[in-house]
Order: structure tokens, then C-alpha cells, then sequence
């Protein structure tokens, strides 16, 4: 085990039990030192992300990383003396008619452990940091040796507004990660690939720490016949290129009816070139994190070219190794065996699927796990409640992509390999919080009706039996 973070954990869980309810000032004071911290150097983080990507812009940062993290944080400070407050429950019969209590009080887990990804590594770090605190906890954070520069940044900088029993950075690799998350943690967050989340939730079950997961998986985009394909067109492809498609909501294939396929392609064409003009020189279009991203998306096309499906370049640049540039790609025609079809594409490669019947729709969703959100384009009601009502994912969005995300009152979060857990609005703050049940007895003694002989009870509760039945 890494000393000193061992050392960071004990001195957390320490501070912890001698101040196991910090108050609304101190949840408070924290958030805002934490959007403090990121706004004052703003500039260097901007600078490890452009160095992270090999490209990618401060319009882009503002607009995904620090834009959402400062809103999510206001909007907790918003709402947090509210939430914090205990949440009255109904007693039951008759312990409700003779003066008992039922209450809910939210307190904070203790220390909690947050490994955060790489793709967007200021807002998936510092979003759920506002919900931690928010419920009272001490947190550590490991962020991805992927983006080892924003990393970095983070290291030289949270000290400097935290005192390590408030809040710590561990960097390292993928044995430094292993390490983190077999610590005893009272709570365990974790953002990436479904593969490392088996493995995270592996080792947190040998100290029986609850973990949330937020993965990712193939999120589907079901085009209808009463779409309007050009704006369809344009937010699908917003959603696959932001960030060059290294989102674990993107869009990650098409089902369209074969006959609108052809308008779809030439209008994504025409909304590419609106959105990056010269698209391999254009700052805000972002590149792959590394080499060996690219190399694997460059696999993925090859293999599913060489499997028969047609490729369709939605502009005229060419990929760069060098550079790590990759433009977006439509498929057509991938037969099942072809990776894009397997695998989460996590890039700017879009399958396009073709059905005939919108009853297939749901059928070849369900061929493979549960997806992280269900993207809709049409005005079907019947349509938006047969996938609403029967097709589980972890979030819907009905006309556009990526939205609901941006919502802070709606909770966010997967289901089966997509994920588990929520985070956003109250739902983050419950999640990082323990929900514990209070009961306060009234003066009478009504509990005695209950204790033995139970003989005498025996009417009483075979009418409460008959009242069941009823």
C-alpha cells in the first residue's frame, strides 16, 4: 500500500469522527473554496487539457468542464440548507394517533473515495465533489493517469485551498488506482469503463464499501419517421463530435428507416461543415487522448470495412497519428460481428442501423446490455412512451442529445453495465449521505399492546388481518 495515502485516508477518517456533522457553513465554505480554486487557474487548467488532447480549446473547457461544474455547485449551495434539513415520515397505525414521530436525518458517510475519468476530467472530478461535501464528507480523489497534466494541476492546486483531511489528490497509474480503491472507504465513485468498474467494485467489496458506478455502454439514437431529420441531423451530430465522440453519453449508433438513411448522412455533411469549417485545424473540434485511443479507433473502422460495411467520411480531412486528429465517419451496412457493433466506440464513428418496423427497435436495443441514455427523434407519443415504458436505460432524452446531463434537478446515472448509482440534485446529495431512520415513542405506552402475553393482542391483530384481506 501507498504510505502516503494511507496516511491522507487515516487523517480523513480522524477528522471525520472528530467532526462527524459539519454544519451548513462549512458544506458551503467548501464548495465555493473548490469553484474558487478552479476559476482562479482557470488558465493552467486550460493549458494541461490543450496538452492533455493535443488539442482542445479554452472555448471548449469553458463550455463542457467549468460551465457545468460552477452551475451544479450553485445550484446545490441553492438548495443545500433545505436538503439538509430532516425529513418527516408518517407513523403507523396506532403509534401514529398517540403522538409517535417518524423522521428521516441525512448524515454525512464519512470519507468517500472519487476516481474520476479522463475525458472530462475537471467536470467528472469536481461535480460530484459539490455532492460530496454537500452531504458532509471528506473526500480523495484519484483522477486518470490518461490526462496525467490536468492530474497535475489538480495536485498543485487543491492543496492550497484544502487541508488534506478536507479533500486530497492521489496520482499515479493503474497499480496506484488498484490501491485506492481497496482502501475501506465509507463510499466509493467511480467513472469509466465498464470493465475497470467490475474491478473497482471487486475490491470495494472486500471491505464491503458502497460504490456507485458511472460507466458508459452503447447509448442508442432511434430516428422515427416523423423526425425532421435536418435538426436531427445537426444535435446528433453535436453530440458525436463533442469532444471528438470520448463521451460516455454520445451517441453511439443510429436505428433509422432505411429510406431516410441517405438525407441523414448528407444533412450531418452539411451541419460538420457549419460547425467546423476547416475541421483538422479548427480548435474546438478536440483530439484523441492518446495513441493507443486512436489506434483502437482506427482498428474499429479497418474491421468493420473489411467486414462490408460502407464508409462515409462526413468531411474531407484525413486522420493524423501525429497529431491524433480523427474526423467523424458514418457506417452503413456493418454486418453483427463487426466491433462497432460490440464494442462502446468512444470516438466520432457512427453505425447507422436501418429498421423497418419501429416493433424492432426496442427488440435490437435489447440484444445488448442496458445503455447509459435512449436518444429519440420523432413526435410519436406512442412511439416516446413504447421506449420510455419498455426500453430501460439509464436516462431518455425525446429531440435532442447529451441534454439531460445539463439538467441539475434530474438525477444522473446508469443501469446494469451502464452503471449504478445517481448523482445530481438531491439524488447526490442522498447518495453520498446515510438516510437514517429516526422513531421518537410518544409519553403513552402504546408499545406494550404489543409485549406479551400475546394472547391478549389476538383480536386486534386478526382484525388487522381482516382489514388486509379487504
Amino acid at each position: 500500500m501507498h504510505q502516503g495515502m494511507e496516511d491522507v485516508f487515516r487523517q480523513q477518517q480522524q477528522a471525520h469522527l472528530a467532526d462527524p456533522y459539519p454544519s451548513y457553513r462549512q458544506r458551503r465554505d467548501r464548495i465555493r473554496r473548490m469553484v474558487a480554486m478552479l476559476l482562479d487557474h482557470r488558465q493552467q487548467f486550460n493549458e494541461a487539457l490543450n496538452h492533455d488532447f493535443c488539442g482542445r480549446s479554452a472555448d471548449m473547457n469553458l463550455t463542457v468542464e467549468f460551465i457545468p461544474t460552477v452551475t451544479l455547485a450553485k445550484y446545490i449551495l441553492k438548495h443545500l440548507r433545505q436538503w439538509m434539513k430532516a425529513e418527516r415520515r408518517k407513523s403507523t397505525f396506532p403509534f401514529n394517533i398517540t403522538g409517535g414521530k417518524s423522521s428521516i436525518h441525512y448524515l454525512p458517510l464519512g470519507v468517500v473515495g472519487n476516481i474520476s475519468p479522463w475525458n472530462f476530467p475537471v467536470n467528472l472530478t469536481f461535480g460530484p465533489v459539490s455532492s460530496i461535501f454537500a452531504a458532509g464528507n471528506r473526500c480523495m480523489i484519484k483522477p486518470s493517469e490518461l490526462s496525467e497534466a490536468t492530474s497535475a494541476v489538480m495536485a498543485e492546486r487543491v492543496p492550497e485551498y484544502f487541508n488534506p483531511a478536507e479533500l486530497a489528490v492521489v496520482t499515479g497509474g493503474a497499480d496506484t488506482a488498484a490501491q485506492f480503491s481497496s482502501l475501506p472507504f465509507d463510499h466509493v465513485l467511480f467513472t469509466g469503463s465498464t470493465a475497470v468498474g467490475r474491478k473497482v467494485m471487486m475490491s470495494a467489496a472486500n471491505n464491503l464499501v458502497p460504490v456507485t458506478l458511472e460507466l458508459g455502454g452503447k447509448s442508442p439514437v432511434v430516428i422515427s419517421t416523423t423526425a425532421d431529420i435536418k435538426t436531427a441531423a445537426r444535435r446528433i451530430l453535436f453530440g458525436k463530435t463533442m469532444n471528438a465522440g470520448q463521451i460516455c453519453i454520445a451517441p453511439d449508433y443510429v436505428l433509422i428507416p432505411e429510406s431516410l438513411q441517405p438525407t441523414l448522412i448528407a444533412e450531418m455533411r452539411a451541419a460538420l461543415a457549419g460547425m467546423y469549417p476547416n475541421i483538422a485545424d479548427n480548435p474546438d473540434y478536440t483530439h484523441i487522448i492518446n495513441r493507443r485511443h486512436f489506434q483502437r479507433l482506427s482498428d474499429l473502422l479497418s474491421d468493420a470495412e473489411a467486414k462490408g460495411a460502407v464508409v462515409h467520411a462526413l468531411s474531407e480531412a484525413s486522420a493524423n497519428p501525429e497529431s491524433r486528429f480523427f474526423p467523424p465517419y458514418a457506417l452503413t451496412g456493418a454486418p453483427h460481428p463487426a466491433r462497432v457493433h460490440e464494442e462502446e466506440i468512444f470516438g466520432p464513428l457512427l453505425p447507422i442501423v436501418s429498421y423497418s418496423s419501429f416493433d424492432e427497435v426496442g427488440r435490437y436495443i435489447y440484444q445488448g446490455e442496458r445503455p447509459l441514455a435512449l436518444y429519440y427523434f420523432g413526435s410519436s407519443q406512442s412511439e416516446i412512451a413504447q421506449l420510455r415504458d419498455k426500453v430501460i436505460s439509464g436516462g431518455m432524452v425525446v429531440n435532442d442529445v447529451l441534454m439531460h446531463y445539463l439538467q441539475e434537478d434530474l438525477p444522473f446515472g446508469g443501469v446494469g453495465a451502464s452503471g449504478m448509482g445517481r448523482y445530481h440534485g438531491i439524488e447526490g446529495f442522498k447518495t453520498f449521505s446515510h438516510a437514517r431512520s429516526v422513531y421518537r415513542q410518544s409519553p403513552l405506552d402504546i408499545s406494550r399492546m404489543i409485549h406479551p402475553p400475546f394472547a391478549r393482542q389476538r383480536r386486534l391483530m386478526e382484525k388487522q388481518l381482516t382489514h388486509i384481506r379487504r
